[in-house]
């Protein structure tokens, strides 16, 4: 990935919340919880769509991965940043550094497109339901799921590349959590139009793109919705995909008041609490957004349960 460049640092230094420096272990237990908390909902999740055999439609599988990717996103990062807080060793390797930049980013446009996958799912289930069976058969699920993973792997590659062959002369010190691109672009004393040009191009083609093809969905879902005669059936069709659209809020929310500016508007305390609120809070608020009215999911939870 053109990580060797005798003109890069051998590592960075991770401020973390240092600025907080006399509650780093307050801040450290919260994290841990959070972070317990966020296995422990998403690895249920997990277990119960798995091991329920009638959850084994496409809705269900596709929130099967969204647990995956948010137990992924959030281990790439909270283990590290738990370690500093605790410790206060902030050093990282530049080649740990750009790992964690690439999972990052790689899980993130994952996200991107498996959130578009399920505003489909939506769309074909209220907008076609006679063609649902045909249109999201397991077959075509499983080929949503593979582009997801694989595009969202592909996608980042670029960057990666192009930010690792940056010279970081100016500091090692990343005004952040976690190694993420506009802390890393401050850093560099070398020219970051490339880079620049890449984010925006595959931004637009990438957060827009989705974005649009979301907001069509919800479009034609919200039309078809307002035609229904009674007022039980709009009710029944718009909680299916409530929860949906709850994450797709806070997903692309944050996702735009990080990312969809230029790197000279950056603001480190800006950009670590909408990070936080990214990195932390919706894999915090996923399974229980898509689970805590769930009839169908709580019935394999018991199944399930010991109790």
């Amino acid at each position: 990935m053109g990580l060797e460049n005798e003109d890069n640092v051998t590592g960075f230094l991770i401020q973390g919340f240092s600025e907080f420096a006399e509650i780093q272990f307050p801040i450290f237990t919260l994290f841990l919880i959070m972070y317990l908390i966020i296995l422990l909902g998403n690895v249920t999740v997990f277990a119960v769509i798995s091991s329920s055999s009638h959850l084994h439609t496409p809705m269900y599988i596709f929130l099967m991965n969204l647990s995956c990717l948010d137990i992924s996103f959030t281990t790439n990062i909270l283990p590290n940043l738990l370690h500093v807080l605790l410790t206060q060793h902030k050093d990282i390797s530049f080649v740990g550094c750009m790992t964690q930049m690439y999972f990052f980013g790689s899980f993130t446009c994952s996200e991107f497109l498996l959130l578009t996958a399920m505003a489909y799912d939506r769309y074909v289930a209220i907008c076609h339901p006679l063609h649902y069976v045909l249109r999201m058969s397991l077959r075509n699920c499983a080929v949503f799921v593979a582009a997801t993973w694989t595009i969202g792997f592909l996608e980042f590659t670029g960057h990666t590349v192009l930010i690792s062959n940056l010279s970081f002369c100016a500091s090692n010190l990343i005004e952040h959590f976690f190694c993420d691109v506009y802390p890393l672009l401050k850093l560099s004393c070398t020219d970051t139009f490339n880079v620049e040009l890449l984010n925006y191009i595959e931004g637009t083609l990438m957060t827009f793109n989705s974005f649009l093809l979301t907001l069509i969905s919800y479009i034609f879902i919200v039309s078809t919705i307002v035609n229904i005669q009674s007022s039980g059936g709009r009710s029944k069709a718009f909680s299916t995909c409530t929860s949906h659209l709850t994450c797709v809020i806070m997903f692309y929310g944050t996702l735009f008041s990080l990312y969809m500016r230029p790197s000279s508007h950056y603001s480190p305390s800006r950009d670590k609490f909408f990070a936080l609120v990214y990195v932390v809070m919706n894999p915090l608020l996923n399974p229980f957004v898509y689970t805590l009215k769930n009839k169908e999911f709580q019935d394999g939870l018991k199944k399930l349960s010991p109790i």
